[in-house]
C-alpha cells in the first residue's frame, strides 16, 4: 500500500557548517500537521569503500571519531570532490587512507545514514585487485590499517570499537555479493 506524501506548507533553512538544516511544516493525508527537521549534506556525495586485500580479507581503518571521542574501527570513507565520480573518489580515498589503489572498483548501491532526518547517502564501493600507492590525505594522523577475515565478521560486529551502522551493513552486503559474484 502506498501512502500520499505529506504536503509541505513551509520550509525554513538554517546554516550549520557541513550541513543545511531545514524545518518542514508538514500536513499528512489524515489532516495531522507537524514540524520536522532534516539535515542536507553539502557537496557532491560520499563513498564508503570495502577494500578487499584478497578474496577473504577486508582492510579496515582505525581512526579518531569525534562523536564519541574515541578511536573507531570502520571502513574507508570520504566525500566525492567536484568533478569526480564515486569510483574515482573511492580510489582516491583508498590511496589517502590505507596506501592502496584498486584496479577494480564497483559501485553496489547507496546507503543512507539516518533517512528519517538526513538526506545524506554514501555510495557503497567494493575495491579489489589492490596495489600499493599512497596519496596525501586530510587526516590529522596516519590511520591504522587492520586486516580482517570476512568469515570472522561475527566476531568483528561484537567489538565495542566497531559500531558504525554503515560499516556493519556494508560488510554484510559485500560478503554476500562476493559469494554470488565469484569473490
Amino acid at each position: 500500500m502506498s501512502k500520499t506524501l505529506p504536503t509541505i506548507h513551509e520550509v525554513t533553512e538554517h546554516e550549520a557548517a557541513l550541513y543545511r538544516m531545514e524545518r518542514l511544516d508538514l500536513e499528512f493525508s489524515n489532516g495531522e500537521r507537524r514540524l520536522y527537521e532534516r539535515l542536507h549534506g553539502r557537496g557532491h556525495g560520499a563513498v564508503i569503500v570495502v577494500p578487499m586485500l584478497d578474496a577473504e580479507t577486508v582492510l579496515l581503518v582505525r581512526e579518531y571519531a569525534a562523536g564519541f571521542h574515541r578511536y573507531e574501527l570502520g571502513l574507508v570513507k570520504g566525500r566525492i570532490d567536484a568533478g569526480e565520480t564515486a569510483l574515482e573518489a573511492a580510489n582516491r580515498e583508498l590511496k589517502e587512507e590505507i596506501g592502496y589503489g584498486a584496479r577494480s572498483v564497483e559501485a553496489l548501491r547507496s546507503i543512507s545514514l539516518a533517512p528519517q532526518y538526513m538526506s545524506h547517502q554514501a555510495t557503497l564501493v567494493v575495491a579489489r585487485d589492490l596495489y600499493p600507492e599512497r596519496l596525501a590525505g586530510d587526516e590529522p594522523e596516519e590511520l591504522d590499517v587492520v586486516p580482517w577475515k570476512l568469515d570472522a565478521l561475527h566476531e568483528l560486529i561484537l567489538l565495542d570499537e566497531f559500531s558504525e551502522g554503515r560499516s556493519i551493513a556494508a560488510l554484510f552486503i559485500v560478503r554476500d555479493w562476493l559469494r554470488h559474484h565469484g569473490g
